[in-house]
């Protein structure tokens, strides 16, 4: 062990504060540039600054597997304003979220009666229909709904969300 114990501590924060430097200048971080969106800077200015950008374009969570993620952040440590919180969140679900292949997107027959149940109980066809959302879209659709109160159990979750992407999806 070295005569200056204080020396450790000094050049970790001299490490920490280029790389929160390098961030806040919004350059490339490990090879990976973050998209531009709302939110971007606070992720650079929070995160990046302890994380390579490669670990969030790798995890591809849910938003809220990101939620927990900024939770187990803050609770380790991490500065993240409530007002921040939420532009973060959002930055990251729509721009990190699982991409499933298209061939787990399907219109099945238990899952047109969960959507006939669950949504034609409250809307007519077209306007559901003409949303035209991505399976990130419908699923923020679907978390609003239950909300809202929308009677979708947890098991039949994933299959209504699947169905109105596989159906539904951009043109």
């Amino acid at each position: 062990m070295s005569g200056d114990g204080a020396a450790v501590p000094v050049r970790r924060a001299a490490g920490v504060l280029v790389v929160a430097l390098i961030s806040a200048l919004g350059l490339v971080v490990s090879g990976q540039e973050l998209p531009a969106g709302a939110g971007r800077d606070d992720i650079l200015k929070r995160c990046v600054s302890c994380h390579e950008t490669d670990l969030m374009t790798q995890q591809r969570l849910t938003r809220a597997g990101w939620g927990r993620t900024l939770d187990k952040m803050v609770r380790w440590g991490a500065v993240v304003e409530p007002a921040d919180r939420d532009a973060m969140l959002d930055y990251l679900a729509a721009h990190f979220a699982p991409t499933p292949a298209a061939s787990h997107l399907v219109a099945t027959a238990a899952s047109e009666a969960v959507y006939k149940r669950a949504c034609l109980m409250c809307h007519e066809a077209d306007i559901i229909e003409s949303q035209r959302l991505s399976r990130v879209g419908w699923v923020r659709s679907v978390d609003k709904m239950i909300r809202w109160g929308a009677d979708v159990p947890a098991a039949d979750k994933e299959a209504l969300i699947d169905y109105l992407a596989a159906r539904f999806r951009p043109r």
